[in-house]
């Protein structure tokens, strides 16, 4: 894992400051490459081989130039592949890719030979052009924005704050995007004038015409066109974990207690010798409607011991949640509705600790063998369908809308912008589910839980993995027809998995009940005077956002009191204004 940053332009006092503004992403090393109309740089956080061998940027034989930041998962296999034409003089990934880019073409490269996670930038010298991309399921974030000299762009917001105009407004329409879907999954970032390269896309900007010469972009389709083998699955499920385990450093599994996680951590098991494993305790614990907030910290706990691994609790307090509250939102950099970001945050922070440098998890895992009854719901909707825009406003519905704003926006307004953003290929009509399951893996799950975990991974140089998400297994998950993985009535969710691994992961994990693994923010918060001493003292204070923030907010509904401070703790952070 990595941080890339470029401007098209001689600017070297540029990039040396947004490295030494985004040194958390690489401690091994950071270098620059500077032409007349092109500078580079990179952090090095060496996984794969010693730090002297992956320096960047890298300069091809050809006299191209790459930054990279992420992983090959097939890299075995192509440099099997390529045994007769490329000769390796390391062990690193981004040897083989600058290879493969200036012998095959980067359209192939990208959509057809590597399953990774990746962002990239590759400077094509002979056409004097910049290609930026991010992998298929956007689990590597990459920003950009249009300046006087052309284009800039970073792995994290922070990099471009300083550069782009008014990059302290407030972009209304993201905003209303946030607000309405609790997560961005648009274009442009809440900070105006500031862009993502979105999942799976490839960008071509030419350099002497300052504009984005073409883009493409590769992601996974639902073609439902297989039906469930407990053989083929068991096989695709290892590989994708094995393949996952490359690299020389320490590894540690997130291990929430539900069955994805359970399911990575059994894998690994059987690949690596001595695994790290983590999950969090509630302290003090409290059981709301007969939901215990500790029960899945027990049964992680208790399924370690049966894979003999080396497990740690991490104690979450209600003095963690607010000593660290700010500074997970300033490294979040955009505002997500999710009140437990503080303990992912203090989560990373402890592996750190604990000498973790790769980290592991589960996710995707709901989004690839049904596990939400939303995808039940949807897979059995009587009245389905019929067009593109009709399932988009039905992919909407699922999202609740916890803050209210003053201004004149609505999901009709918002289902005009995304139903031109999202790409219409991800729609199978014959299998509504899987559509939605295909859709949530590049906006939800890419813009929450790997923005998430790379933001907060990276601020203490840690590289995030998830076996789950890599594009081979993707594939093969969501060619399953949907038939195959829901029952009869919604309780029975994610048959696959449950059925493939029912004589290896114990009952408790398989039949249990799916509880979210939750901080009990809102019982915490009355009970607490730090916390609400916290809250009082942001909301009291004036910001860029308040004034169309509605009063609904403030009163009665406590899940839209806490996230409207986060939104408001956001602003302050960043001095937003609209």
């Amino acid at each position: 894992m990595c941080g890339i940053y470029g401007i098209t332009e001689r600017n070297e006092k540029i990039i040396k400051s947004i490295i030494k503004k985004c040194s958390h992403r690489g401690p091994d090393g950071s270098d620059v490459f500077v032409r007349d109309n092109i500078t580079l740089g990179h952090n090095l956080l060496s996984i794969t081989s010693k730090p002297n061998e992956g320096k960047q940027p890298w300069v091809s034989e050809s006299g191209n130039v790459l930054v990279y930041n992420g992983e090959i998962f097939n890299y075995n296999d192509l440099v099997d592949t390529y045994k007769d034409k490329f000769f390796p003089k390391t062990t690193c990934d981004t040897e083989l890719l600058s290879w493969l880019f200036d012998n095959i073409s980067y359209e192939k490269v990208i959509s057809t030979l590597i399953d990774s996670m990746h962002s990239i930038a590759w400077y094509n010298n002979s056409n004097n052009e910049l290609i930026l991309s991010r992998d298929h399921a956007g689990i590597k974030p990459l920003y950009f924005a249009f300046i006087k000299s052309g284009i800039i762009f970073c792995s994290e917001i922070k990099g471009l704050l300083s550069y782009v105009e008014d990059s302290n407004k407030i972009d209304r329409h993201s905003l209303a995007c946030t607000s309405l879907l609790g997560v961005n999954v648009l274009r442009q970032t809440i900070f105006k004038g500031i862009y993502k390269v979105l999942p799976g896309e490839t960008i071509v900007y030419n350099i002497d015409q300052k504009k984005i010469k073409q883009s493409f972009r590769s992601f996974v389709k639902p073609l439902s066109n297989k039906k469930f083998n407990v053989d083929d699955f068991l096989e695709n499920t290892s590989l994708a974990i094995e393949n996952s385990t490359i690299g020389m450093r320490k590894f540690g599994v997130f291990l929430s207690g539900g069955i994805d996680s359970s399911v990575v951590a059994y894998e690994l098991s059987k690949t690596l010798k001595k695994i790290s494993s983590f999950t969090n305790i509630m302290d003090p614990n409290e059981i709301i409607d007969g939901e215990d907030h500790n029960s899945d910290a027990n049964i992680a706990d208790k399924f370690s011991k049966v894979l003999n691994l080396n497990h740690k609790k991490v104690k979450i307090t209600p003095n963690i949640i607010s000593e660290y509250w700010n500074d997970t939102i300033k490294f979040m950099e955009e505002p997500r509705y999710n009140w437990n970001l503080p303990m992912y945050y203090y989560t990373n922070k402890f592996l750190s600790e604990n000498k973790i440098v790769v980290t592991m998890s589960g996710d995707m895992g709901d989004e690839l063998y049904g596990g939400y009854t939303n995808y039940f719901r949807i897979k059995n909707i009587i009245d389905k369908p019929k067009t593109w825009d009709d399932f988009i406003r039905l992919w909407m519905r699922k999202f609740a809308s916890p803050i209210k704003l003053n201004v004149d926006f609505n999901y009709d307004d918002l289902h005009e912008i995304l139903k031109e953003s999202l790409p219409e290929e991800i729609w199978n009509p014959d299998d509504l589910a899987n559509s939605a399951m295909a859709l949530d893996c590049i906006t939800v799950v890419s813009e929450d839980f790997f923005t998430r975990n790379d933001k907060f991974g990276m601020a203490f140089s840690m590289e995030g993995r998830f076996p789950l998400a890599s594009k081979k297994y993707m594939e093969y998950c969501l060619s399953i027809n949907s038939d195959y993985k829901f029952g009869t009535h919604s309780e029975q969710l994610k048959l696959p998995v449950k059925i493939a691994y029912k004589e290896t992961l114990p009952d408790y994990i398989l039949n249990k009940e799916k509880t979210g693994w939750s901080v009990p923010i809102i019982v915490w918060l009355n009970q607490f005077q730090n916390i609400r001493d916290k809250y009082i003292n942001t909301c009291s204070k004036e910001d860029g956002i308040s004034e169309i923030l509605s009063n609904e907010n403030y009163t009665g509904n406590p899940k839209r009191m806490i996230i409207t401070w986060m939104l408001r703790t956001w602003a302050q952070e960043y001095k937003m204004y609209l």
